[in-house]
Formats: C-alpha cells, sequence, structure tokens
C-alpha cells in the first residue's frame, strides 16, 4: 500500500479557506516549492510534512491522506 497526499482535497480545502499555494505553504511551515512539487506530483512529501499542510488547513492528516 503507497500512501500519498490527496491533492484535489489540499486545493479544495485551500479554495475554502480562500488561501492560495504560497499562504498554505507559510502557514504549514514549509518551502512554497516543496508544497508545489507535493501539489503537482513531483513528490510524495512525506508524513511530517503531510501533518503540517493538514494543520494549516485545520483538518485530520487522516483526511488528506490516500491510499
Amino acid at each position: 500500500m503507497v500512501l500519498g497526499i490527496d491533492k484535489v482535497f489540499v486545493r479544495v480545502s485551500m479554495a475554502k479557506k480562500e488561501i492560495n499555494q504560497k499562504q498554505l505553504a507559510i502557514a504549514s511551515g514549509i518551502s512554497e516549492s516543496t508544497l508545489s512539487n507535493i501539489l503537482t506530483g513531483k513528490s510524495d512529501g512525506n508524513p511530517k510534512t503531510w501533518g503540517k499542510i493538514a494543520k494549516a488547513l485545520g483538518v485530520d492528516v487522516t483526511e488528506i491522506i490516500k491510499q
């Protein structure tokens, strides 16, 4: 089983919070390039990064994980 981030869920959550990629990167404490690479599929990221993104979006990390 390969885990990854649910890019669609993250983008929908960003839209609901009315934040852009730069704002999410800042709120998550990760670089814009890292977030961009995750959202475009160039990188899967890692569980620690997923947790930071989830926290910034105000959701549980299990909500942004895609199996």
